[in-house]
């Protein structure tokens, strides 16, 4: 298994892609440790993968709360060994049109999506750069590239973790460490089966593979920029979309 003796760190790992992405690293050796402000559902994945005999554990985070990160980074140096795998997955969303937004909505999504990128990149960094190795992949998003009605705090977000994402790459790079992003397009979880069937298929519509993406497709895809497979791959954006955006 490519990922043997890794661990790997995945925020916002309770559902969704988070947890898929989880499980994904797990099934190929790593051990994964899922953070999510929901530690009952992060706990119930943890012990989905320890009973399938991969090997995962979990902890309760709020990705924007500077001591908290710490004191979780601290705890995985301490239980564990030093960070060799980030995953950013955690986010929220809060849509409006821009001009009825409230402050409070913009300001929570920007915590969350993209300064809890920066607090958690920023403490994985410091572990890798001491080890000299290791690969960080920040979740963005398709509308981080495209931008999308009602969602100007959620597209501004997005597109702030890509900027960070290349920056980082090339501050790093010289330490023997990798950062990427993905930017799914629209994946079949549980925030899309809450739409509209018309939505729905107004949106596979605009899609060239005329389908929803899975929460697999963007795994498969954070599973390889952290493996070995990619060791020439920095400071890049991978749209996983179905064509959407070309």
């Amino acid at each position: 298994m490519e990922l043997q003796n890794k661990v790997a760190f995945v925020t916002g790992g309770a559902q969704g892609i988070g947890k898929t992405i989880g499980e994904e690293l797990a099934r190929n050796g790593a051990h994964v440790v899922l953070g999510d402000v929901n530690l009952e559902g992060a706990q119930a994945v943890a012990d989905a993968i320890n009973n399938r005999g991969g090997s995962a554990s979990a902890v309760k985070i709020d990705v924007s709360n500077p001591a908290e990160v710490k004191q979780v980074f601290d705890s995985i140096l301490k239980d564990k060994k030093p960070v060799d795998i980030m995953v950013n997955n955690a986010g929220v969303t809060r849509d409006s049109l821009m001009i009825r937004m409230k402050e409070s909505d913009w300001d929570r999504v920007l915590d969350i999506n993209l300064k809890g990128t920066f607090l958690c990149s920023q403490q994985a960094a410091k572990q890798m750069m001491k080890q000299k190795s290791g690969a960080i992949v920040n979740i963005a998003s398709i509308v981080g590239v495209m931008g999308n009605f009602g969602q100007a705090n959620y597209s501004a977000s997005k597109a702030g973790v890509i900027g960070l994402t290349k920056t980082l790459a090339r501050e790093v790079a010289s330490r023997g460490i990798r950062v990427n992003a993905v930017a799914p397009g629209f994946i079949d979880t549980e925030m899309t089966r809450a739409l509209d069937e018309s939505v729905r298929q107004s949106l596979t519509e605009q899609i060239p593979l005329a389908k929803l993406g899975l929460p697999e497709d963007v795994a498969r895809c954070v599973t390889f920029l952290v493996s070995d497979k990619s060791s020439y791959i920095t400071g890049q954006v991978i749209n996983v979309n179905g064509g959407m955006l070309m």
